[in-house]
C-alpha cells in the first residue's frame, strides 16, 4: 500500500497546490518562526558545517577523508542532539524539532545523522521538505 503524502521515489514528492505550502499538514506557518526551513538554508548550513570538518580534519588530521566525516558525524550528533541544531543551522536560523514542536532527543540525533551520513535519504523529500532522515526520526527542520 503505497502513501499518498509520500509520493513514490520514482515520481518524487507531490506537487503543492497555490494555496498550500510545506508544512501546512502539520500545522506549520507559512513563513517566518515554526515554519519549514527552506532548501537554500540547509545547503548553506551543510557547507558550513562540512567546511568545520574538514577545516579540523585538515589541522589534526591532514585532512584525510574519513576524518572529515566522522568529525561532521560527531559534530551533527554532539550539537543536534544536545541543542537541536548544528553550527550551520544555529547560524542560519533552524533547528531540528519533533513533529509535536518539542526539542530532539538525543538519540534522535544520533539516527537522524547516521542517515544524514548515508547521503540518500536527504535526497528524497516529501511535500513538506522532509528527507528519509527527518521522517524515520519524526522530526522537521524549521526556522526559528
Amino acid at each position: 500500500m503505497e502513501r499518498k503524502d509520500f509520493g513514490s521515489w520514482l515520481e518524487g514528492p507531490p506537487q503543492l497546490s497555490n494555496q498550500e505550502w510545506p508544512g501546512k499538514r502539520m500545522g506549520r506557518p507559512e513563513k517566518g518562526a515554526g515554519s519549514v526551513a527552506r532548501i537554500g538554508r540547509r545547503v548553506a548550513a551543510i557547507a558550513l558545517d562540512w567546511g568545520i570538518a574538514m577545516l579540523i580534519s585538515m589541522f589534526f588530521f591532514n585532512s584525510d577523508p574519513t576524518a572529515n566525516m566522522i568529525i561532521f558525524a560527531a559534530t551533527q550528533m554532539l550539537f543536534v542532539g544536545v541543542t537541536g541544531h548544528s553550527i550551520g543551522h544555529r547560524v542560519f536560523g533552524m533547528q531540528v524539532q519533533r513533529l509535536d514542536g518539542t526539542a530532539i532527543k538525543p538519540l534522535g540525533g544520533v539516527v537522524r545523522t547516521l542517515l544524514l551520513c548515508l547521503i540518500i535519504p536527504v535526497l528524497f523529500s516529501d511535500s513538506d521538505q522532509r528527507g528519509y532522515h527527518d521522517r524515520v526520526g519524526q522530526t522537521i527542520l524549521v526556522r526559528i
